[in-house]
């Protein structure tokens, strides 16, 4: 396992916006940012204390690979432009591969969520409504069934450290106004759908995912921030899926699992900061599953 891991980016030869749970952004002028994915791994809206070495990368590689893939569905917010060309020297270790030059949008403040089978917190809500964030769903299906066609659920986006909170469309409407909600909700299930097909065809099933939006300065909708990567998705292989049972993954889901179960003084986690300390088998799982989901998508 490589030891070279980025927990948090200094660069300072730009001003720092804000940091992320995963990414580090920096003012480039006025209009453009730099994007810097960093090797943090959250869970439960809570940042590891232990980076997962290599991860920032691949999530990077995995944004640019889909970006290139889904284009003709919906512009993104990449220049064009070299991250390394905006900082200093000192600083392209900490930019090459892991970072995006990116236009500064205004950022809709809804998280486009679209899931294609039924898990998670979703398979929980069914169980007790027979629906999942008010879409009503057909009796009979099963813990990870695919459900009939895929469903529009967004979330209101939270501040740091807090949960995304599940909404209606009807409350997106509201929020942002009929016309624009209905675009994402129909561009969100349109690259859903063309990502799902891409996937499989890998042997990688895209159970679900959330896209971020942002409108640029002439008002058109721009995808942002990172895409279809096992941070924002749930990726299941093929070959382990079965209906009625949790797949195995190629996403955050080994680490939550182990933190089900992990200690603090003796008791359950609570969920809450500070997190436990990882183990290094559980970093090097993790590790493992975010280069096997890239390698398999790319080959």
């Amino acid at each position: 396992m490589t030891t070279s891991a980025l927990h948090t980016s200094s660069i300072s030869s730009l001003p720092l916006l804000a940091r992320g749970k995963v990414r580090d952004n920096y003012a480039v002028g006025t209009d453009r940012i730099l994007m810097v994915a960093s090797d943090r791994i959250s869970a439960f809206d809570v940042i590891m204390g232990e980076p997962i070495p290599g991860k920032g990368k691949l999530l990077t590689q995995m944004t640019l690979f889909w970006f290139d893939k889904l284009g003709h569905l919906c512009p993104n917010h990449l220049t064009g432009q070299a991250p390394e060309s905006v900082v200093g020297p000192d600083e392209l270790d900490q930019v090459k591969g892991r970072a995006m030059l990116v236009k500064r949008l205004k950022p809709i403040p809804v998280e486009a969520v679209v899931r294609g089978y039924l898990a998670g917190s979703g398979w929980k809500e069914y169980q007790e409504s027979q629906s999942v964030c008010g879409v009503k769903l057909p009796a009979g299906l099963k813990n990870a069934s695919q459900l009939p066609e895929p469903i529009y659920t967004p979330a209101a986006k939270a501040e740091m450290g807090e949960h995304d909170e599940n909404i209606t469309f009807e409350k997106t409407v509201e929020m942002i106004g009929l016309e624009l909600a209905t675009q994402i909700r129909d561009i969100s299930i349109a690259i859903y759908k063309a990502a799902a097909k891409i996937a499989l065809d890998k042997g990688i099933i895209i159970a679900d995912t959330k896209f971020e939006f942002g409108l640029d300065k002439d008002g058109t909708l721009v995808l942002m921030d990172e895409v279809l990567t096992p941070d924002s998705s749930r990726y299941w292989p093929v070959e382990g899926y079965q209906e009625g049972a949790n797949p195995p993954s190629y996403d955050k889901q080994f680490l939550r699992d182990w933190l089900e179960t992990a200690l603090v003084n003796g008791k359950p986690w609570g969920k809450t900061p500070p997190a436990p300390k990882l183990p290094a088998d559980v970093i090097e799982k993790t590790a493992a599953k975010y280069r096997e989901a890239l390698t398999r998508l790319t080959a």
